[in-house]
Parts: structure tokens; C-alpha cells; sequence
């Protein structure tokens, strides 16, 4: 049902590709591609709408480069495809190449010092400033696309109150230190919530995720672990704690060693259910790796 919508929907926009994708924690689902954030929000809403379908929609990628220690380029838009992957381990790759856009922002000056400091934080590079007007000031800025196919837009118009305008071109790729950093539930990688973000950004990034997973996935009867992993390496980790039934509300006095039986009993149980237990990941969880 699904692929018959999407294909309705090639037929009379162009612009939207699309491509067969399976996934560990979500299964057979579809990688698209879209002009834009607004270009995404209204394909999502024409299926939700005229098809009656309930979407999940994952982190946007980029495509990046790997270079390999031979010179071949491969390409990577999946984060489970990113070195270090069964494709591509990471003694084979020589560097990582990330695309970048010139992009041209036009700001009243009074905003002009949060504008910047946006750019800043998105790892731009200033090119040039200038004013226009003694109230209107253009500056360009070359910027990862990773950073812009966000929310760049929405704080761009927030930080200038709507005043601010934007467009970009696509001006190549460059050499950038990018990591894949994997979502870890129970020890089991969740495919569909991991991403490729900066060396700079990867803790905090983590941290924030595993966080706010913490707070949308429902206790269970027994204890979930999340981690955030880079490589080999665990950088963020939460815990929801078990849900715990009172199975000493029946015992009224008696020997504590009874208690005690019962609390065992109810510890094997809990520790036989994390091993043969699944988390079921809610769909706002995925929604909301994309505001963090």
C-alpha cells in the first residue's frame, strides 16, 4: 500500500525520488529524497492525508564521500552504511569529505550579532559581510548541508523575527571529521535512530538523544539500558528503571526469610524477562531525534 502511494505521488512531482530500504528496528520501509524540509512535511502530509497512511519519518542524511587508503570514493547516505561498517571498515578509509553550501543570508543589522553567532554554531565559514543599507546587511557563509537541512531555517526566522532571507547552491565537497554515532537499547543497536554527525557535536548529541529516550520510552517490567556509542566507545548512557510489582503486600508478619524468598523469586524473574524481553520504541522517539 505504502509503495503504491509513493509511486502515485512520483508521477506528478519529479522532484521526489525514492528507493527500497530495510531496516533493523523499523523493517521494509522506503529512503527518499526531497528538496527540502517543507518539500518532506508536505509529501509525509499528502500520504497521511489522501492515502490514510500512519508515517514514521527518521533523521534526514546527507550524502558524503569516503575516501578509501586506494583512492576509490564510495558513497554513504545510510548512518549503518558508514565506515565502520561490513562495506567499509575503517582501516580502508583515508578521509571523510562532507558537502557544503554557499549560502546568502540577508538580515536587518539589528539582528546581525545572533546571525552570526547561528552561523557559528552551525560550523560555517564567513566568506563575506557586507551592507547593502545602513539597515540591511548580506552576508555569505559557506556551511555544511548537514547543519542547514534542519532546523537552520526555522532559527534563522526566529533569531530575526522573519525579517531574515536565505537561499544556497551546492558549492562541492571538503574533507570533515565525521563519525557515526549508534543508539544502543538493552546492547542492541537501533538502526533507525542512529546518525552521522562532527567529532565537535558527537557528545552532546549523544547525550541529548539518550536523554530524551529516557523520558518517551514507557517502563517496563524489567530495567532498559541506553547508550549512546561511538566505535567501540560508550559516551552517554541512561537507565529506566523497572517497573516493580509489591509481592510482599500479602505477607502480613511471618519470618523475614519468607521476604526475602519472594523478593529473590521476583529478582530471577526480572533478570529472565531482560534477556528474553523486547523494548517496543514508540513513534514520537523517532520524531524527536529530529528536534534534538
Amino acid at each position: 500500500e505504502l509503495k503504491d502511494s509513493i509511486e502515485k505521488l512520483k508521477l506528478n512531482d519529479p522532484s521526489f525520488s525514492y528507493e527500497p530500504e530495510n531496516s533493523l528496528a523499523l523493517g521494509f520501509g522506503f529512503r527518499c529524497g526531497f528538496l527540502g524540509l517543507l518539500h518532506m512535511e508536505i509529501i509525509v502530509e499528502r500520504l497521511e492525508r489522501e492515502y490514510g497512511l500512519s508515517l514514521i519519518s527518521t533523521s534526514p542524511t546527507v550524502l558524503y564521500n569516503i575516501i578509501t587508503v586506494k583512492g576509490e570514493i564510495k558513497t554513504a547516505l545510510n548512518p549503518m552504511k558508514f565506515p565502520p561498517s561490513k562495506d567499509i571498515p575503517m582501516q580502508e578509509v583515508d578521509h571523510i569529505e562532507e558537502p557544503f553550501i554557499r549560502a546568502n543570508i540577508y538580515v536587518p543589522s539589528e539582528y546581525l550579532g545572533k546571525i552570526i553567532s547561528l552561523c557559528v554554531e552551525k560550523r560555517g565559514l564567513q566568506i563575506e559581510l557586507k551592507y547593502i543599507t545602513k539597515s540591511r546587511v548580506q552576508l555569505v557563509y559557506e556551511l555544511p548541508l548537514s547543519e542547514i537541512v534542519l532546523d537552520f531555517y526555522d532559527q534563522l526566522k526566529s533569531l530575526s523575527k522573519g525579517y531574515a532571507s536565505f537561499d544556497y547552491e551546492f558549492s562541492g565537497y571538503r574533507p570533515a571529521d565525521m563519525l557515526k554515532l549508534e543508539i544502543l537499547v538493552n546492547k542492541d543497536p537501533v538502526d533507525a535512530l542512529s546518525v552521522i554527525v562532527h567529532r565537535d557535536k558527537a557528545y552532546a548529541r549523544g547525550r541529548n538523544i539518550v536523554e530524551k529516550l529516557r523520558t518517551l520510552i514507557p517502563r517496563q517490567m524489567f530495567e532498559v539500558v541506553l547508550q549512546a556509542q561511538i566505535g567501540s566507545k560508550i559516551i552517554a548512557r541512561e537507565e529506566i528503571k523497572a517497573l516493580r510489582k509489591n509481592v510482599l503486600a500479602k505477607c502480613y508478619g511471618g519470618d523475614i526469610t519468607r521476604k526475602r524468598k519472594l523478593l529473590e523469586k521476583q529478582k530471577e524473574g526480572k533478570k529472565k524477562m531482560k534477556n528474553i524481553g523486547s523494548v517496543e520504541i514508540p513513534q514520537e522517539a523517532f520524531l524527536s531525534i529530529l528536534k534534538v
